[in-house]
């Protein structure tokens, strides 16, 4: 039970900040969705670091994955609103901002978790 609230209050927070980024970086239907590219690219960053962070030491627990891991990064990244955002430009015939769009989230949030998962390590020495 304490792992699910750890959770679900992760998730809010997330949920809340990820909400916050939409209405500092608002874009309308058809246009480049930079929040959702953000939101993706930090959380991939911070999930790496903490994922990172659990193999260099013992010192992230587990309530604290899923706190800031599965809720806090789950509530804040958005793989669904990509994939809307993705098939409504299709929809929409803007197709070469749909390719900008995928490849610099899938290349943006590979390179961030990998640079998340490297960085524990390179502080730790």
């Amino acid at each position: 039970m304490i792992d699910l609230a750890l959770v679900m209050i992760g998730g809010a927070v997330g949920s809340g900040l990820r909400y916050g980024v939409g209405l500092v970086l608002p874009h309308t239907l058809g246009t480049f969705p930079w929040s959702t590219l953000v939101v993706n690219v930090v959380g991939s960053f911070i999930l790496g670091a903490l994922v990172g962070s659990s193999m260099v030491s013992a010192s992230i627990s587990r309530p604290a994955l899923l706190l800031l891991g599965t809720g806090l990064c789950g509530g804040f990244t958005t793989y669904s609103a990509f994939a809307v955002e993705s098939a409504l430009l299709a929809q929409e015939g803007q197709f070469s901002t749909l390719a900008i769009y995928t490849t610099t989230t899938l290349v943006c949030c590979g390179a961030a978790s990998l640079a998340g998962l490297f960085a524990p390590r390179m502080l730790s020495h």
